[in-house]
């Protein structure tokens, strides 16, 4: 249901239900949060989720008969799981191999740089099926693309190619299939190997700006200074620089 695997100081999640196209049950959530957490305990620093098969992840599932309450399983499954992702001390890259649709689109869009085979697509197709846009979506895409954009594919459930996707800013690069993996994993020894506390220093500060004017981010962005620049890594770079040598970060 869930793939494992580490990749020197990263690790790869994967999921592994391709017959379903990996699609979002209950179980299948449970299996992907609880291998978020066995990354982050055993000192993983840069995460990496994937889907095997040819989708990335088809989003939830459909079957009669129909649930009294169909967000139930948002407050007792995928938004823990995106408030897990967003909690994160460490880079989280979302290497989308196949279609990512619904839930699984959001999942991808809540990671901090996208990897799209060329042959993927993304689609947030919920008002197709009848259904609210969900998975933090209707958050992250009015702010990533602008209101317009994000009502039209919000609306029309248009499927957004990988070309498309890094073109408005949805994802980082776009790479032929074949070479996807090969990308997704150098670029996760890259921020693996990186100052892991600035990373996550990003991560919650750019979060937080969301919501704050630029008095608060100034703010913010200034206590976040301070603590930075109290790690080793901060002084590993700095010597580096100064130096004129390549960084050796050890994530403290």
């Amino acid at each position: 249901m869930i793939g494992f695997e580490r990749k020197g100081e990263g690790v790869v999640i994967r999921l592994d239900q391709p017959q379903r196209m990996n699609a979002l049950t209950e179980p299948m959530v449970e299996a992907l949060a609880a291998a978020v957490d066995a990354a982050v305990v055993s000192g993983a620093r840069a995460l990496m989720i994937t889907g095997a098969g040819r989708a990335f992840c088809a989003g939830g599932t459909l079957s009669e008969p129909l649930p009294n309450d169909a967000g139930a399983i948002l407050e007792s499954h995928i938004n823990p799981l995106l408030l897990q992702l967003a909690d994160l001390p460490i880079p989280v890259i979302a290497a989308v191999n196949g279609p990512a649709i619904g839930a699984g689109a959001s999942i991808a869009l809540a990671a901090d740089m996208i990897l799209m085979s060329r042959s993927a697509f993304l689609a947030y197709a919920f008002a197709q099926v009848g259904l609210a846009p969900d998975g933090g979506a209707s958050w992250l895409l009015p702010r990533t693309l602008g209101w317009h954009r994000a009502m039209g594919l919000m609306m029309t459930g248009e499927r957004i190619s990988a070309e498309q996707a890094v073109d408005w800013g949805l994802a980082w690069k776009a790479v032929e299939a074949e070479a996807l993996a090969g990308e997704a994993e150098s670029l996760l020894e890259q921020l693996a190997s990186g100052p892991t506390l600035a990373y996550a220093a990003v991560r919650r500060t750019a979060r937080a700006a969301l919501d704050l004017d630029f008095t608060g981010a100034l703010a913010a962005e200034r206590e976040a200074q301070n603590r930075a620049g109290r790690t080793a890594d901060f002084h590993e770079g700095a010597a580096a620089f100064i130096a004129r040598r390549p960084a050796s970060f050890s994530g403290r």
